[in-house]
């Protein structure tokens, strides 16, 4: 039987056959409660087994017939919210093999390993609880020579359409469109330096955007070509407009010929940063198959101010059509992009929560349907895990189901359960005690015991249902 909230994801699916629609939910229900678990044991048994693989073999059950229903169930959860980042980011999804590769895999760089990328943009609230993926690009990249190897004038010669950087582009307009669905709700576009591309700046904005600056652009300026300004130069040259201490993590780079400043290694540390903004003109950049306009943005500078000795200095250029004018709105702006890292927690539920890179399918187009499958499980896992620090205090059924609070509490309390259900805040707790949590001052659970904590607790559920003091037993 599928789960309460596999039902209310799925309302609006439509895989043209009543059964399917079933068997999709039931499929979602069962790789829900095992996420870890290979398929064949997920599924629990030979005839569930076989109509899973036989659902992801079906044309008409496509990675986007299964990913619209839930879209369109985040939507309902973006309109209750005053503001919402639409965060995108690109990530790689490995299906290298030992010896047979998948079929219509492609390359993934210059090396050997085969896979595909996958591009999807994913509702936040500002606190960072996530409320499901609105769209997600899967794309192949084509045998043969790697774009790195063109010059920059031969690459700036080429039409952003033919690129695969115009996934950014196309993004960030559909992320323009989410605005008709929900018009109550803010929308704030968030994206990674990978996106600081011109045309997706100059994009006519519908809504509000935050985009890491990757290269430091010159200013629209009267000046000799020598003498023109860049934006970080006149910047670090704007009044002071507050101070802040944020903890940094140690970082190691995965590339050992990557120069770039924001990519070499660092000790974990309290940083002292200064913050400034400004109002910037940017001079366009030539392009073969069109002229651009300058465009005027804002823009905010985060910097370390007195780095430790051989460590580069933490620096955050963030361009954005929000105002920053004073402290506080500037202060907004590096907020909203703080929550941009929870994709990348929303990647690592996908590949080591639930193992979506070690799934094993002769064919690409089998493997996408699973994929969307597994996009909706890795939100909901998050979901739990971030809601209960949003919302600790509200009754935990708004997640759980009777049998399962009930479940959970027997076997961590080892006392029977409260005729009320206690806070969702306590509940997960105990959900990720079952998972090797172990409770310190400060340190709510992450992803990895929440889902592995779920696990069991689905488990300990079938049994309370089954043989608990609830259980209804034949005569």
């Amino acid at each position: 039987m599928a789960n309460t909230w596999v039902m209310e994801e799925t309302r609006a699916v439509d895989l043209k056959d009543v059964r399917t629609n079933a068997r999709l939910r039931e499929v979602l229900t069962q790789l829900g409660q095992r996420p870890t678990a290979s398929i064949p044991a997920a599924c629990g048994g030979h005839a569930d087994m076989t109509a899973a693989y036989r659902l992801f073999d079906n044309p008409k059950v496509t990675f986007e017939r299964i990913l619209g229903p839930h879209a369109q169930s985040t939507r309902e959860r973006m309109a209750a919210q005053p503001t919402v980042l639409l965060v995108q980011d690109t990530t790689e999804i490995d299906l290298t093999r030992p010896t047979r590769q998948v079929q219509g895999a492609g390359p993934l760089g210059e090396d050997t390993r085969q896979g595909l990328f996958l591009h999807p943009l994913h509702a936040f609230t500002p606190n960072g609880t996530p409320l499901g993926t609105l769209q997600a690009i899967p794309w192949v990249r084509a045998p043969g020579p790697s774009s790195a190897r063109l010059t920059r004038a031969q690459r700036a010669a080429i039409p952003i359409e033919e690129k695969e950087s115009h996934r950014w582009l196309q993004t960030l307009r559909a992320a323009q469109q989410e605005a008709k669905y929900c018009p109550q709700t803010r929308l704030i576009s968030v994206c990674d330096s990978e996106s600081d591309i011109y045309e997706v700046l100059a994009e006519p904005p519908r809504i509000d955007w935050i985009v890491r600056a990757c290269q430091d652009r010159a200013l629209a300026l009267e000046a000799p070509p020598a003498a023109t300004p860049h934006f970080r130069e006149h910047l670090l040259a704007q009044p002071l407009l507050y101070t802040q201490t944020i903890n940094v993590r140690a970082h190691k780079p995965k590339i050992a010929c990557d120069h770039r400043s924001r990519r070499q290694p660092r000790q974990s540390r309290q940083a002292h940063v200064e913050v400034r903004s400004g109002n910037l003109t940017l001079r366009p950049p030539w392009r073969a198959d069109r002229k651009l306009p300058p465009i005027t943005i804002n823009a905010v500078l985060v910097r370390e101010a007195n780095a430790p000795e051989g460590d580069e200095p933490i620096e955050w250029l963030l361009l954005t059509s929000l105002p920053v004018t004073d402290a506080a709105q500037a202060r907004d702006v590096v907020q909203f992009y703080c929550v941009r890292w929870m994709i990348e927690i929303f990647f690592r539920v996908l590949k080591s929560g639930c193992r979506i890179e070690q799934r094993r399918f002769e064919h690409l187009d089998r493997l996408l349907a699973c994929l969307a499958v597994y996009l909706i499980i890795a939100w909901r896992t998050l979901y739990v895990c971030r809601l209960s620090r949003a919302r600790p205090d509200i009754d935990c059924q708004a997640i759980f189901e009777p049998e399962e609070w009930k479940a959970v509490w027997k076997i961590v309390r080892q006392s029977d359960p409260p005729d009320q259900p206690p806070p969702l805040g306590e509940l997960t707790r105990m959900v990720a005690q079952l998972g090797g949590y172990v409770a310190r001052k400060n340190s709510p659970p992450g992803p990895q015991t929440i889902w592995i904590g779920l696990q069991r607790t689905y488990d300990f559920a079938l049994c309370w249902r089954s043989f608990g003091p609830e259980a209804t037993h034949g005569s």
